[in-house]
C-alpha cells in the first residue's frame, strides 16, 4: 500500500508523490528491511504522517496550494487537519459517522480559578450538560429544510446528484483538553433519496460564505483521482510490479507516472478536457551518474 499526493482538477489528475507504506512491525524489522533494501532514514510514519510529509515538499518545490481533499482515512486524524491549518491550506476531507461535533456557537467555561498552587489552570471546561454529539446522530436532528439537492457531475448513464446538508459547527475531539477554543468550519452530510441514514460525512475549513455547490464538488473531486489511478495500473501498468525491493518498487511507480503524465498532456486539448496541461521538464543534475553507468566503476 502507498500514500500518494495528486494534483487534481475536473478534468484529470497526477500523482506528483507517492511513498510505499510500511506497517510498524515491517518498519521495526531489520532483517525485512535489509532484504527489501529499506534506506536507513526510512522508519514508521502513520498514512496522515507521509502525507503531511508529501504535501509539505509539495509546496517547499513551488507547488501552487489548492484544497486538501482527502478520504476518511486521512480525515478522521485531527493532527492532520491541524497541520493543514498551520500550512494555511484549506481541506474538505472524509470522516466518519462516530465523528463528534459541537455547535458552532458552543462556548466553554473559562479554565479552573488558580488555587495558588502549582501550575495556573489552562484548560477550557465543558459546561454542565452540554456533551459532544456524533455527525451520525446531529444528521437526524436536522429539519428537511437543511437539505437540498446537489449535482455535481455528469457520469456515465446519468447526471449524478444526491441530498446533502451543510451545518457550521467545531469540531469536538478532546477539546476539553485544549487552552483554545476550535474553529468554526463545515460539516457536510450526504443521504440519498432512498437511503435510511446518510452516507458520507465530511469536514471542511472553507469559509463561511462558501455555497454548498462548491463543498459537494470538492468532496467528489476524489473520484477524478481514483478513476486515473483504474488508468495508471489498466494503462501504464502501475500495479504490475512483482519485486520485492524498496527501489524496485519506487522506480517502477516513478516510470508509470511519468508515462502516464505524457498521457495526461496529450489528451487535455481533446474534448471535453480541452485544457493543456503544462508539464515542465525536470533538469538533470550535473553530477547525476545513471546507475549501469561505466563511470560508476
Amino acid at each position: 500500500m502507498a500514500v500518494s499526493l495528486s494534483v487534481a482538477t475536473a478534468a484529470a489528475s497526477l500523482p506528483i508523490a507517492f511513498q510505499l507504506y510500511l506497517p510498524e512491525d515491517w518498519a521495526a524489522d531489520p532483517v525485512r528491511r535489509r532484504k527489501a533494501g529499506v534506506p536507513e532514514g526510512i522508519g514508521f510514519s502513520t498514512k496522515p504522517i507521509i502525507a503531511l510529509m508529501q504535501i509539505e515538499e509539495a509546496l517547499a518545490a513551488g507547488v501552487p496550494a489548492g484544497v486538501v481533499v482527502a478520504d476518511a482515512g486521512y480525515g478522521v486524524d485531527t493532527r492532520f487537519r491541524d497541520v493543514l491549518r498551520v500550512l494555511k491550506l484549506d481541506y474538505v476531507v472524509g470522516i466518519q459517522g462516530a465523528t463528534t461535533v459541537r455547535e458552532a456557537d458552543y462556548k466553554p467555561l473559562p479554565p479552573k480559578p488558580y488555587s495558588g498552587r502549582g501550575q495556573p489552570p489552562r484548560r477550557l471546561r465543558e459546561p454542565p450538560g452540554e456533551k459532544p454529539i456524533a455527525v451520525s446522530d446531529l444528521a437526524l436532528t436536522l429539519p428537511d429544510s437543511a437539505w437540498r439537492k446537489v449535482t455535481w457531475r455528469e457520469g456515465t448513464k446519468k447526471t449524478l446528484a444526491s441530498r446533502f446538508a451543510a451545518v457550521r459547527i467545531r469540531a469536538a475531539h478532546r477539546d476539553t483538553q485544549r487552552q483554545t477554543l476550535r474553529a468554526q468550519e463545515w460539516l457536510l452530510i450526504e443521504w440519498p433519496k432512498g437511503e435510511s441514514e446518510p452516507t458520507k460525512y465530511f469536514f471542511s475549513s472553507l469559509s463561511a460564505d462558501t455555497p454548498i455547490k462548491r463543498l459537494v464538488h470538492l468532496a467528489k473531486l476524489r473520484w477524478r483521482i481514483e478513476r486515473n489511478y483504474q488508468d495508471l495500473k489498466q494503462e501504464v501498468g502501475l500495479g504490475h510490479y512483482e519485486g520485492r525491493g524498496w527501489r524496485g518498487f519506487h522506480h517502477h511507480a516513478t516510470l508509470a507516472i511519468a508515462a502516464y503524465g505524457f498521457l495526461v498532456s496529450e489528451r487535455s486539448p481533446i474534448p471535453p478536457s480541452a485544457r493543456r496541461w503544462t508539464i515542465t521538464t525536470a533538469r538533470i543534475p550535473k553530477s547525476f551518474i545513471a546507475r549501469g553507468s561505466p563511470a560508476q566503476a
